[in-house]
């Protein structure tokens, strides 16, 4: 069951969520699905780019497994969970490109989700692995933005 409890599996159930949800009220403005599908993209950019940048420092991925590199360089630099980010703005996206505005209170609350149930866990498990250079590098970097 530990492999059901993964990120992409918690998005696509809020995506479901946020799909459901059209039933109720649309938007119903194209420009809105245009701008839904560039954060769509974005928001892929961003998961890939730190897919990319944890690959080259020979990390893992995966949530639930020991870091073997504190990687603070490329998107890093920026955020300490772009992967997540990409999440939250890929899932934005698709309320806007779904024209589901109520979808868009999934937002906040998968957000919340993930920072308590994964990213806080991954973050001990930094600490515990590079003590002082990681508290260096939360005080340099933002957890989200």
């Amino acid at each position: 069951m530990k492999y059901l409890d993964l990120p992409p599996v918690w998005l696509a159930l809020a995506a479901a969520v946020v799909w459901a949800s059209r039933s109720i009220v649309t938007m119903g403005t194209a420009g809105l699905q245009w701008a839904g599908i560039a954060l769509v993209a974005a928001g892929l950019a961003l998961m890939l780019a730190a897919v990319i940048t944890m690959t080259r420092a020979h990390t893992t991925v995966i949530p639930h497994r020991q870091p073997h590199a504190l990687v603070t360089q490329g998107i890093f630099a920026r955020t300490r969970n772009p992967i997540y980010l990409g999440d939250v703005v890929l899932l934005t996206g698709l309320c806007l490109w779904w024209q589901a505005p109520l979808g868009l209170a999934t937002v906040p609350v998968f957000a919340i989700w993930i920072s308590a149930h994964f990213i806080t866990a991954e973050e001990a498990r930094l600490q515990a692995a590079f003590g002082a250079a990681f508290t260096e590098y939360t005080k340099v970097v933002r957890r989200w933005l």
